[in-house]
């Protein structure tokens, strides 16, 4: 069952309990089994297993960019960049791993590519038992 720590006094946590897209990328998150949010470097996060960070609110750069950053499996980060580069971009520091950053600021996003985003970094960051247990629900 998906539980949740404090967001933190952060901007991007503010906008997570106002409603903006960072509240439905949050629900996104929490419907994984085992995912906890936790506060890093003053944003929310999304933790799978309790062990490895797999979502991460992208506001601590203070660029005026709303969005997050998601593990990504191996391809994906090049393929999005190429195809869309105002809605995705290769971020800092997790960039070289292969996440993949999301703007939410844009218009019309397309949600059920975020829900895929996410769930593919929680595919790539979960223990194998909790992937296994999620598939045969």
């Amino acid at each position: 069952m998906a539980s949740q720590e404090a967001v933190g006094d952060g901007a991007a946590a503010r906008e997570i309990r106002d409603g903006t897209p960072l509240a439905r990328v949050r629900a996104l998150c929490l419907a994984f089994p085992a995912t906890q949010e936790r506060t890093s470097h003053g944003e929310p996060c999304w933790w799978a297993g309790g062990k490895k960070m797999f979502v991460v609110t992208s506001q601590h750069h203070h660029d005026d960019r709303v969005g997050f950053w998601a593990a990504a499996p191996e391809g994906v980060q090049g393929a999005l960049v190429a195809a869309e580069p105002e809605r995705y971009f290769r971020p800092p520091y997790v960039g070289t791993r292969g996440w993949v950053g999301v703007h939410l600021d844009v218009d019309d996003i397309d949600w059920d590519r975020v829900e895929e985003i996410v769930e593919d970094a929680w595919r790539q960051v979960a223990p194998k038992r909790l992937v296994a247990e999620h598939d045969a629900r």
